[in-house]
């Protein structure tokens, strides 16, 4: 059983990696060719649409209006950073694994492990919180909601996923250009009502710097920062799709950075329209904003509010939808390497990894029985922020100890782009013990549950030859030309 023993001092020491034979990576294979930039682009809002239909109005109660538009500015900006940095990590290492991968790179094992489960906690939990969502759209159209809502979701889109990816792809671009056709008609309603006293109408608290425009203080900025990254979260997720796609190197940056323009705009458009339509302070608390920022400015249900309902729950499904694409393509780098139970990663007739479908979509549905979707966002939050500062972290390592890997793209601005996001995404992991302490503190143990199971088990117990492994070897062979 060889052993990775390269640097005994670092990171990669400790770790056992074993010989698999070609039986083994054909039962683990992914369908190839099912995606170009387009539906990458399409896949990359699918992402992260519902976070304009429900979650992002928690950080008005946090922060107010004037709290959580700071904080939404800092993390577009954090995730345009961020997005610029893994066009061109994914264009270098373009392999299931996403983060895991470009990790695992730079720091070897460990860091590749730390990264990819930080990930999976955040696409495991996220489609738990949609799910509460989802359940109280249903509940607000058709009089049903809770927790047969939230099987039903689960069962049928894992199903479809199941069934084959280059039909699940398809059918989520569907999908999230029909909700991104409700979100332009809800913008279109509310302008006529657009009122900036809206936006200021929170009770100013007794805190430091406390005004209209922070009516929590200055600490309400930092505190609205989880439930701004709910506006950009899981468009990191697009490179998990590289295996899958006709041309990584060249259509992941363009759906990377496609998506991410996308999402800003509708972020900025939604933050100033909505409230200022329906006022601040009547959707701080809302499971459904959109529609009750429509009922509120017309006084009362109208088509308008009926379709945005409808079709929002679109928007919701999209990004439930594609959340599960992404937890299953994380699980599944990760278990071929055999970071995780290596059972996870066989795939069946239709290339698609059945195992890691449905026991986190068991899991999810099991916290989302909770109802608590502002809080599972926080746990969300905590695991994609632990992984944006470690992605980051990697662009930065990997240029300046390998500056001669080829680099289809290149990110403008180099390590001080990647630097920009690396500092925001520090601030963002501290924001989320400003919420609620406690959730945090328990999605860290849930992390660091999976560290110990990485300690003393997989470890010793990794795949040799995986493409992540791979890209390894070849980096390990081309610095000891050098």
């Amino acid at each position: 059983m060889p052993s990775d023993h390269a640097n005994p001092q670092s990171a990669t020491s400790s770790v056992d990696f074993e010989k698999v034979g070609s039986e083994y990576f054909q039962q683990r294979e992914l369908k190839k060719g099912a995606a170009g930039w387009v539906l990458l682009v399409g896949l990359g809002v699918a992402y992260v649409i519902s976070g304009d239909y429900a979650g992002w109005n928690f950080g008005l109660a946090q922060g107010g209006w004037g709290g959580m538009f700071l904080a939404t500015l800092l993390m577009a900006a954090m995730y345009l950073c961020m997005c610029f940095s893994l066009a061109e990590l994914s264009s270098m290492i373009p392999t299931a694994g996403g983060g895991y991968g470009f990790a695992r790179s730079a720091f070897g094992p460990w860091g590749g492990f730390l990264t990819g489960t930080a990930i999976l906690i955040e696409y495991a939990i996220a489609p738990a919180a949609i799910a509460v969502f989802i359940g109280a759209y249903c509940q607000s159209l058709f009089g049903i909601g809770g927790w047969m809502i939230y099987l039903a979701f689960y069962i049928i889109f894992i199903a479809i996923h199941i069934f084959g990816v280059g039909e699940a792809l398809k059918l989520m671009f569907i999908i999230t250009a029909v909700a991104a056709l409700a979100l332009g008609v809800f913008l279109v309603a509310m302008v006529p009502h657009f009122n900036v006293a809206n936006l200021l109408d929170i009770p100013v608290k007794d805190a430091v710097g406390a005004s209209p425009f922070l009516p929590f203080g200055y600490v309400g900025v930092w505190a609205a920062i989880p439930y701004a990254i709910w506006f950009f979260l899981a468009v990191e997720g697009v490179p998990l799709a590289a295996e899958e796609t006709k041309n990584p190197k060249r259509d992941l940056p363009r759906g990377l950075i496609g998506a991410m323009l996308v999402l800003v705009a509708f972020a900025l458009l939604i933050l100033v329209i909505g409230p200022g339509g329906a006022g601040s302070n009547a959707l701080m608390a809302s499971g459904n904003p959109l529609v009750e920022a429509l009922a509120k400015a017309y006084g009362g249900s109208t088509w308008m509010g009926s379709f945005v309902n409808l079709v929002g729950l679109a928007g919701l499904i999209a990004s439930f939808f594609s959340i599960i694409y992404a937890y299953s393509r994380q699980i599944f780098a990760l278990s071929r390497a055999g970071y995780l139970p290596r059972k996870l990663s066989e795939t069946n007739k239709s290339k698609a990894p059945v195992l890691a479908l449905v026991i986190p979509g068991i899991i999810g549905f099991g916290l989302s029985l909770t109802g608590q979707g502002d809080l599972l966002i926080l746990v969300a939050v905590f695991g994609a922020t632990i992984s944006y500062v470690l992605m980051m972290a990697a662009h930065i390592t990997l240029r300046i100890r390998r500056p001669k890997m080829d680099r289809p793209y290149r990110t403008p601005g180099g390590i001080f782009t990647s630097g920009v996001a690396l500092v925001l995404a520090c601030i963002a992991v501290v924001a989320g013990f400003l919420v609620d302490p406690r959730v945090v503190i328990g999605a860290a143990i849930i992390y660091g549950v999976l560290i110990a199971y990485f300690a003393f088990y997989s470890r010793h117990h990794l795949v040799a030859g995986t493409p992540e492994e791979e890209f390894a070897a070849i980096q390990k062979a081309e610095e000891a030309l050098h």
